[in-house]
């Protein structure tokens, strides 16, 4: 049974630095084996069909065979399409009626829990607010992530450690789930 995958990369072709061309990209997941391989924005979102089915397994693959080619590592996220509709569904805040640039999704590598964000004060960054999902932060930022207070404190390196973590804009996400469907 073919499935459909999703793969996030994090922090590339941000201000010249850790270049991945989305040509070269693609060519790299089809050369993997994978198939109805696409790539979206210059940002590192990609789609492709495997018969696969660890994702875990699929992310480590793509993140060896992208430091062969490019020579650095990037981390990577593979998430099947059911899981991403079922992240986009779960979405507590009200998505139909805001701007892409106002509602994110952080995607990590394993579960997050209250505990981890226990330390900060969720009505200091009013109206911004988070909502914790499966392995997902949702990010209401109505002024969008560059001015966001919030995502400044959500990103620090202490209340991530031992997860990766990738963030994407509504706009992506929906994209996404267009690319994974069946």
């Amino acid at each position: 049974m073919t499935n459909k995958y999703a793969v996030l990369l994090r922090g590339i072709n941000v201000s010249g630095h850790r270049k991945v061309p989305m040509a070269e990209l693609r060519t790299v997941l089809a050369e993997l084996g994978h198939g109805d391989v696409r790539t979206y924005l210059n940002s590192g979102n990609a789609a492709f069909s495997s018969d696969a089915t660890d994702e875990d397994a699929l992310a480590a693959g793509v993140e060896q065979a992208i430091e062969d080619h490019f020579g650095f590592h990037v981390e990577c996220l593979v998430r099947g399409g059911p899981y991403l509709r079922a992240v986009a569904e779960a979405c507590p805040f009200p998505a139909a009626e805001l701007e892409g640039r106002q509602l994110h999704v952080t995607y990590f590598s394993g579960p997050v829990t209250p505990e981890r964000f226990a330390a900060l004060d969720p009505q200091t960054y009013l109206p911004e607010e988070f909502r914790l999902g499966d392995r997902a932060l949702y990010l209401y930022a109505p002024d969008g992530l560059g001015r966001s207070k919030l995502a400044e404190q959500l990103s620090r390196p202490g209340l991530n450690r031992g997860i990766n973590g990738t963030s994407r804009n509504w706009n992506t996400v929906v994209k996404l789930l267009e690319m994974t469907a069946d």
